[in-house]
């Protein structure tokens, strides 16, 4: 979510035009996807001129598309794109998340935000009888859940205020937070610990224990979760240095891979 409008540093020696290309995809997807070229400029700081040609390239290629307004959108040659990185996402991530299972005895998970939503992009699923189960690819409000305040807990007031009054604060159970107020409450705890927790928030008899995967490409995090009754206090003091340990490893490989 950035907030400043000057323009990324470009990598040395990059094409300097794919660079401000891929910078302007970015930024169009941190606007929720769709915005006019007086947006672009003024977040990007780039000149209109420099813009308009670029778009015009990324229309013409099918990645942007323009709106009968006039305004720019994703294009849907983008989609493709996008499902073959996250399989590839999670191929990288599942020998971490099965470390995780063989440290924890529980279910893990690899999630993204993606836009205003959660998105499960890898799991390995808890050797137990009774286990917990998320389909990969499922979306869920990150209000709810582990992983979601681990994916905000860095991200402005002001940015986790206008993302739940888009999505709104659906009680899942009894004990989801329902107000923006406790959401931020929450969010803070997560900075001072450095993890998140979902005690019986998103399902009954459940707790997850998530950590953000420190300098990711995109925001990401791993989690475990399992039956109230193993994922307790006690186990959580062994649970957490496990799942920070492996989350820096896995931001390793991320940021190894991305640079090679």
């Amino acid at each position: 979510m950035p907030s400043s409008a000057e323009p990324k540093t470009a990598p040395t020696g990059g094409v300097q035009s794919l660079e401000r290309a891929f910078d302007l995809l970015e930024r169009m997807a941190d606007a929720g996807g769709e915005v006019g070229l007086s947006e672009l400029a003024t977040s990007s700081g780039l000149p209109l001129p420099t813009i308009h040609r670029l778009m015009r390239t990324l229309v013409a290629c099918g990645y942007v598309r323009q709106q009968p307004n006039r305004r720019y959108a994703l294009g849907p040659r983008l989609i493709r794109l996008g499902e073959s990185a996250s399989r590839l996402l999670g191929t990288w991530a599942r020998p971490y998340l099965a470390r995780l299972v063989e440290g924890t005895g529980e279910t893990a998970n690899m999630a993204l935000l993606d836009g205003d939503e959660v998105v499960y992009v890898a799991q390995a699923p808890s050797k137990h009888s009774m286990r917990m189960f998320t389909e990969v690819g499922r979306r869920v409000l990150p209000h709810s859940t582990g992983v979601g305040k681990a994916l905000l807990a860095h991200a402005t007031d002001d940015e986790v205020r206008a993302l739940l009054a888009r999505t709104g604060m659906p009680a899942a159970t009894e004990k989801t937070i329902t107000t923006p107020e406790g959401f931020l409450e929450a969010l803070g705890r997560v900075r001072e610990t450095g993890y998140a927790v979902d005690d019986n928030e998103q399902e009954v008899g459940v707790r997850c224990l998530a950590v953000p995967v420190p300098g990711s490409p995109t925001a990401t995090a791993i989690s475990i979760s399992g039956p109230a009754g193993r994922v307790t206090d006690a186990a959580t003091e062994t649970i957490v240095p496990l799942l920070q340990k492996v989350a820096s490893e896995l931001a390793t490989e991320l940021t190894s891979t991305e640079q090679g």
